[in-house]
């Protein structure tokens, strides 16, 4: 069995068919009793943003976008979790669905430890991170995620009551984002941040 650094340099060097096929096989490891396996996600999902960077066929983008989102989980930053938040916004505007896909998993993969404190107050969970820390990023990550939505907002979009109804694009994998933060931060947070925003509920 290949090892995650080996499945990565083929989703990046390989043809079109061993790119694709590699970009699968990462799941299967996740999963597997593979050893040796969280440094090597940490090393791949530590340099995913500037590696992204450096492709420049659009298969290989998506192939290596898909295979990072499904080790994304394990990566060992609970003390830093928004380290990659600015190419995951990026990635949020992608022309491809899968991507963008991605991108919404990954971003909703934080949620649930940034929020733990505010849908369990009650907890004693550890934490690597502090109660203020996290907030700060929740906002950070509401304004962001409002201002890109206002970006992308066409006024055909008013027809639609529902975010699964919207047609695909980046405005709606915004808003599913968008959706997944107010509800696991909860109405007292979030009227709180519309309140520091200025923005009307």
């Amino acid at each position: 069995m290949k090892s995650f650094l080996e499945l990565f340099e083929t989703i990046l060097s390989g043809d079109k068919e061993s790119s694709r096929l590699a970009a699968r096989e990462v799941r299967k490891l996740v999963y597997g009793p593979y050893t040796g396996k969280y440094d090597e996600i940490k090393s791949i999902v530590d340099g995913a943003s500037e590696e992204y960077r450096k492709i420049t066929d659009d298969f290989r983008q998506e192939n290596f976008v898909m295979a990072v989102s499904v080790m994304y989980f394990l990566h060992d930053s609970e003390n830093e979790p928004d380290f990659l938040f600015p190419w995951l916004f990026h990635l949020l505007k992608h022309e491809k669905g899968n991507i963008r896909y991605a991108a919404v998993r990954m971003l909703e993969n934080e949620l649930g430890p940034l929020t733990v404190h505010l849908r369990c107050p009650e907890s004693n969970h550890t934490r690597k991170l502090s109660r203020a820390d996290a907030e700060q990023i929740l906002s950070n990550m509401f304004i962001a995620l409002v201002d890109m939505a206002h970006n992308f907002w066409k006024p055909a979009y008013k027809k639609y009551k529902y975010i699964s109804s919207l047609p695909s694009g980046p405005y709606k994998s915004i808003q599913m984002v968008l959706s997944e933060l107010e509800e696991d931060c909860g109405e007292q947070f979030m009227a709180k941040l519309h309140q520091k925003f200025g923005m009307k509920k």
